[in-house]
């Protein structure tokens, strides 16, 4: 049955946008070479990371959503948006190999005048080298005459219920004029506004920069959060003065680590690391260890050593009020407690179990009197259904990494 589009890649970039596109009446199948989230969605049960609920994929799937590992049922598509992933590979650099595969899988099957778009995550240049190679290799097509060819990254901002993809300006970036107005067109079905980018690289390029300003602001907030500890100053009281500014001020918040899905890119290819942004990835690195020290240094400040000791940990995931555990520095920060001879145990709402080195990590059933019975509470993530007032007075002694308990009723980072 031929579709209006196809998603290739039904992960965290893929699925949003294919809940979009279905709930704006646009006929869309959502294919994936990996028979897991294709065969979970098809019986209605939401991904892992809980970026969709069980309801709304209900709902895509009373739209018309097909979930599909069908390979064939990319030739029946007006447009075609690859959101494959692309983590980091040991180079540092971003790994390429899915983006390329799901490229392939559609250049065997692309018919003319079709819509391609790539949403991925990619060094600048990659969308009108890599991309196009394969697309032309694989159909006998040509780029900007035979199919429009263009960029946009993904903007999401998961949970948010501020941010919804309606009212998130979409870049785009075609290989010529045309392409990027076809992409326009697209978009502007989802989209409240499109913003056209000069080209694809200054649309890729958007997305570096946005990914390395997030990570390199963290940065100097966790700096400063060292540095403000030392010295004795409340830095969440600093940042809520400053944040007072109308211009040239942007408030970040420190934490016990950077999580999600967007890594910062430190090199790109061939060409010149961003120093900067490889700094800011030592300094975001180096907070889950220092979260360590600091627990250590309270248990021993109350006559008490970390060998051995009874340590809770409130909020496991990398965002608040989501399931997803992507990049989320709890996990390091367990292993160095471990490390030390401590006893963790965790609670988090979203998160059923967890482990640590292939060991299950004890699961506290209830809060209050996990945090009674813990030597050290540390909060890591700052989940809706904490009251941290009770818990403040309940836990024997509390380290909140998120600055959000009241002023005076724990020892914040």
């Amino acid at each position: 049955m031929p579709a209006d589009l196809a998603v290739i890649g039904l992960g965290h970039h893929g699925l949003p946008l294919a809940q979009a596109a279905t709930a704006a009446g646009i006929d869309t199948i959502g294919y994936d070479t990996d028979p897991r989230p294709v065969v979970e969605l098809a019986a209605g049960r939401p991904p892992v990371d809980g970026s969709l609920t069980a309801p709304e994929i209900r709902r895509m799937l009373s739209g018309g959503f097909r979930p599909t590992t069908n390979p064939a049922e990319l030739g029946r598509v007006r447009t075609a948006v690859l959101c494959a992933p692309t983590p980091l590979g040991p180079d540092r650099t971003l790994d390429l190999t899915a983006v390329t595969g799901a490229a392939r899988a559609l250049a065997a099957r692309l018919r003319p005048h079709t819509t391609v778009l790539l949403e991925s995550p990619v060094p600048p240049g990659t969308t009108e080298g890599l991309l196009r190679e394969v697309l032309e290799t694989g159909s006998g097509l040509r780029a900007g005459r035979d199919f429009h060819l263009a960029y946009s990254p993904g903007r999401l901002d998961p949970g948010s219920r501020t941010h919804g993809y309606a009212g998130t300006p979409k870049v785009i970036g075609g290989l010529t004029p045309a392409c990027t107005e076809s992409a326009a067109a697209f978009y502007g079905r989802l989209t409240d506004k499109v913003v056209r980018a000069r080209g694809p690289r200054e649309a890729e390029t958007v997305k570096l920069l946005e990914t390395n300003f997030r990570h390199v602001n963290i940065a100097l907030v966790n700096e400063m959060a060292v540095l403000c500890h030392e010295l004795g100053v409340d830095l969440w009281d600093v940042i809520r003065c400053a944040e007072t500014k109308p211009f040239g001020f942007q408030a970040f918040r420190p934490g016990p680590g950077v999580g999600g899905h967007g890594v910062p890119v430190d090199t790109v290819g061939a060409h010149r690391p961003l120093r900067l942004v490889e700094l800011a990835g030592q300094v975001n690195e180096r907070m889950p260890q220092y979260v360590v020290q600091r627990a250590a240094t309270l248990l021993n400040e109350h006559g008490k050593s970390a060998r051995g000791a009874r340590i809770l940990l409130l909020g496991i995931t990398y965002k608040p009020d989501l399931p997803d555990r992507q990049g989320s520095p709890a996990d390091e920060i367990a292993r160095r407690l471990m490390d030390l001879g401590a006893a963790v145990s965790y609670h988090d709402p979203h998160v059923p179990d967890w482990r640590v080195r292939e060991l299950p990590v004890p699961r506290a059933d209830s809060l209050y009197e996990a945090a009674a019975h813990a030597d050290l509470t540390v909060l890591l993530q700052h989940h809706r259904t904490y009251d941290l007032q009770g818990l403040s007075v309940k836990a024997q002694l509390l380290l909140d990494t998120r600055g959000a308990t009241p002023a005076g009723a724990a020892h914040r980072l």
